[in-house]
């Protein structure tokens, strides 16, 4: 028996006996005392918007948003207001291949070969062992967010085909199928595997498969219109104390090749309707997607670790990842849920099955430890037998641990930078090529010396002297993940200045050798 499988049957065979299993919900959503949570969140971290809904028994019992589309210009948030949902997605594109499975057009064991001939690893013997399941649960041996730099920063010029065709050039970090790594390229791929089953493009596949069959009304994905739709928030960053809009659409949201991964945008109506789906599903909901297919989305696949917070804040025992959620137990309640991350904007789906209850949230700026702090202070509230800790408990927490970060976690002091200058670094002038990401110059621009990608033109900057070392300074400040830019013989490589930086800024993967003088 395959070793997934013996974890499956034994987590069963644990929750079984797990305090409070089966349990009916308690009732925790008092109106009163969640509006205080979402006030003092809202208030603590200064978020320009905020949409919360908790589902019990299948019902919507609380919905409340606060805030503006885009700070400062009036138009107010409500339950029917887009946000990105980000790594949200992941779920609803397993969904989309459970219900291939369902309908026998495809098989989780099947070879991802069979439906992409030309799908490589940089090891053949991974690229042809590896299953369409292996592509849902971050087994693929590739350092967390390897290749990520093919699909962040937007707007971008790869496609899926480099992304495929790039796959076969990223070393692996450990073997294949021996721990977990967070992947994203791989949800790329599953999604190919779907529009090649089902016979359609992901995006109109994931509408047909999920949007429609739900009565998830207002979500989009692929190419659509902004203005027709209207009511979209707008991602921000904190900017001198105030929340200034990062990244705004066009009138036109184009399709991009991340949408399997984390393209989806959704209302908070949407998203109750897709958890009330889970936790508690109608006869229509029922026929959507058969029991089987429900226990293998939420079966555990991969083991995760279960970290000091974890096992601290909710006397955790076990973390797996299945297809699209991540698994774990808090004070032997078994939970179900995602986050969703991406430039602005923050998103997270939190469901208790021995409850029958289950929470959404979505943030239009920087919100990861409001996120944190809101889930974690309302998940307490059903798991905890004593009174639940608040919000200022959590996020003090939170601040004791930024404080007692080793040097070594946190970013260098940069500020005494200089401008590099073209003498200096005349000898390594010239057009730079690496096997997935492509081209970049690092070539004279006036009096300076500038990094050029050629297919992501977001990373373009100048480069600094600090100390004994070059760094590249983005122009465009929504990249906010500088770099050390290191040059040795006829090869440049880059890494991130903060070692704390979002693992999709993947510098480590690069390996540019020069292949010409600048154009």
């Amino acid at each position: 028996m395959r070793p997934d499988r013996i974890l499956a049957i034994a987590f069963s065979l644990c929750v079984a006996w797990l305090p409070g299993s089966g349990a009916a919900a308690e009732a925790p959503a008092d109106r009163k005392a969640v509006d205080a949570i979402f006030d003092e969140v809202f208030s603590r971290y200064h978020l320009p918007g905020l949409a919360l809904g908790i589902v019990e028994d299948g019902r919507v019992v609380y919905s409340r948003t606060a805030g503006e589309l885009v700070e400062g210009e009036g138009d107010r948030i409500d339950s029917k207001t887009l946000f990105k949902v980000a790594s949200n997605t992941k779920s609803m594109t397993t969904a989309t291949l459970a219900r291939l499975v369902d309908a026998g057009k495809l098989r989780w064991d099947d070879p991802v070969t069979r439906w992409i001939p030309d799908f490589r690893m940089h090891d053949a013997w991974v690229g042809r062992e590896m299953q369409v399941r292996d592509l849902l649960i971050h087994n693929s041996g590739l350092r967390a967010g390897a290749g990520d730099l093919m699909l962040w920063p937007e707007p971008n010029t790869f496609t899926r085909a480099d992304i495929i065709h790039g796959l076969g050039y990223l070393e692996p970090y450990r073997s294949f199928r021996s721990g977990y790594d967070y992947d994203n390229l791989m949800y790329i791929v599953a999604g190919e595997v779907a529009a090649a089953a089902g016979g359609s493009p992901y995006e109109a596949l994931v509408r047909r498969e999920v949007f429609e069959p739900l009565g998830m009304t207002r979500c989009q994905v692929g190419q659509w219109s902004r203005i027709e739709v209207g009511n979209v928030a707008q991602p921000h960053r904190r900017e001198g104390g105030r929340n200034v809009p990062v990244r705004s659409d066009g009138d036109i949201i184009p399709a991009t090749t991340m949408d399997p991964a984390g393209g989806v945008r959704c209302s908070l109506d949407d998203m109750l309707r897709w958890t009330a789906n889970w936790l508690k599903p109608d006869a229509k909901n029922e026929a959507w997607l058969s029991q089987e297919q429900r226990q293998a989305l939420w079966a555990p696949q991969m083991p995760m670790p279960v970290s000091k917070r974890m096992r601290e804040w909710d006397r955790s025992h076990f973390s797996a990842y299945g297809y699209g959620w991540r698994l774990a137990d808090v004070d032997g309640v078994f939970k179900v849920a995602h986050t969703g991350t991406l430039m602005g904007m923050y998103s997270a789906v939190t469901m208790l099955p021995d409850k029958g209850a289950g929470f959404v949230i979505l943030i239009n700026g920087e919100g990861e430890d409001a996120r944190t702090v809101l889930t974690q202070v309302l998940v307490k509230r059903y798991t905890s037998g004593a009174p639940a800790l608040s919000v200022a408990h959590y996020a003090g927490l939170i601040d004791k641990e930024d404080a007692a970060r080793p040097v070594s976690e946190q970013a260098p002091d940069t500020s005494r930078r200089r401008r590099a200058t073209v003498k200096e670094l005349s000898p390594k002038l010239g057009t730079y090529r690496d096997p997935w990401f492509g081209e970049a110059t690092l070539c004279r621009d006036s009096d300076a010396v500038r990094f050029r990608a050629s297919k992501s033109p977001l990373l373009d900057g100048v480069v600094q002297r600090v100390g004994k070392r070059w760094l590249i300074d983005w122009g465009d400040p929504s990249v906010d993940a500088e770099a050390w830019l290191d040059l040795d013989g006829s090869g440049m490589r880059l890494a991130k200045v903060d070692p704390q930086a979002d693992f999709s800024y993947d510098y480590e993967d690069l390996a540019f050798e020069r292949v010409g003088a600048c154009p």
